[in-house]
């Protein structure tokens, strides 16, 4: 499989906890100064990240970046935020520089409120610090019995179609849909060929690139494996790689995701701006206010079932829906412990050895 590349190497794994990984991260957040709660939510993001076998936005890649931010000023430790505008069914929130982990499952718990309310919650958010892996904050209302959907645009990474310079960032977007018996829904994709964390997770694992997720730096789309050494020898390709392949596509998605997450909340998108922050767009869809719950939930199990049970093609073991093969990584990785890397696990011992934290516990 293509996403076997990012999977640790066998040698090189150290398993732990899900608890041990909860408690270090939580205690690294609340050295920073973090508050105790926000702290809790930022290490249940990454742990839950890393639980479903998202290692690109998991401890591995983001917390040592989320470590550096604070500790030169750029995130607000502090609880809180603005909200600048609000109706029943909607807000607008300035972060005020906070971190989009500890922000995001907030907002949409805001937009569920507001769905329980009136039907649809809608919550934007600017100004904010990376939000992680923003299929969390859509599970966040889909645990609620509720669609949630989230749509996200920051940074200067991807060359928008037929362009020489980098336009967008990677402006994920992700849906998170309740079943009853099936696992729930979860689609969660960079509008970028490649998520951008995937290709330090490349450089840290030594593995190439494939044709069509990078270009040079003047927008060139390079057509052959690529072994990566320096993240900025590259800039990335929107979803489909060259015209010929769809970009057009991906590109037209990361519009969607600055027109609803930047300029819907009054924010500057960093094309404009590159100091602006990140910008997210939360929504969650009451089912009941627009069909019977139980319906809802059979109707889903048998799509979902219909999927799953399908006769593969040849050569492939079973065909998959969104959210499936993160479920049952989940479960493994509860039994098991989580892989992290060596090299990952000496950086947390590095850290916590600098703020004075008992170095995290391994598995044997």
């Amino acid at each position: 499989m293509i996403l076997d590349r990012f999977k640790v190497p066998e040698g090189e794994e150290v398993h732990v906890s899900e608890d041990a990984l909860r408690h270090t991260v939580t205690a690294i957040f609340s050295k920073l100064g973090v508050s105790a709660e926000d702290a809790a939510e930022a290490a249940d993001v990454l742990t839950m990240t890393d639980l479903r076998g998202v290692e690109t936005h998991g401890v591995s890649n983001m917390l040592r970046l989320y470590v550096q931010d604070y500790q030169a000023g750029k995130l607000n430790p502090a609880p809180g935020w603005t909200i600048e505008r609000e109706s029943p069914s909607t807000a607008v929130v300035d972060a005020e520089r906070r971190l989009g982990v500890i922000v995001g499952p907030q907002a949409m718990r805001l937009a569920v409120e507001k769905a329980k309310q009136v039907g649809v919650g809608v919550v934007v958010v600017h100004n904010s610090g990376h939000f992680g892996a923003i299929g969390h904050h859509a599970m966040v209302a889909a645990e609620q019995n509720m669609v949630g959907v989230c749509y996200t645009a920051a940074g200067l990474s991807v060359v928008p179609t037929f362009a020489s310079k980098a336009m967008f960032g990677t402006n994920p977007i992700a849906i998170a849909a309740p079943a009853r018996n099936e696992a729930p829904v979860l689609f969660d994709v960079a509008t970028s060929a490649i998520a951008g964390n995937k290709i330090r997770l490349a450089m840290r694992v030594g593995a190439p690139l494939l044709p069509g997720w990078v270009s040079d730096k003047e927008g060139r789309p390079l057509t052959e494996d690529v072994m990566v050494h320096d993240r900025n020898e590259f800039l990335q390709l929107p979803l489909g790689g060259t015209r010929e392949q769809g970009s057009h596509k991906g590109y037209g998605f990361a519009l969607m995701g600055e027109i609803l997450g930047t300029l819907l909340g009054g924010a500057v998108p960093s094309m404009i701006d590159p100091t602006s922050g990140s910008k997210t767009h939360f929504a969650a869809y009451n089912i009941e206010a627009f069909t019977d719950p139980e319906v809802y939930m059979t109707t889903m199990d048998n799509m979902l079932e219909t999927l799953r049970t399908a006769q593969p093609a040849e050569g492939h073991e079973r065909v998959l829906y969104p959210g499936l093969s993160e479920h049952e990584e989940s479960l493994e990785r509860r039994a098991h412990g989580i892989p992290l890397h060596r090299e990952v696990i000496d950086w947390f011992n590095s850290v916590t050895d600098e703020l004075g934290l008992p170095a995290m516990a391994t598995m044997a």
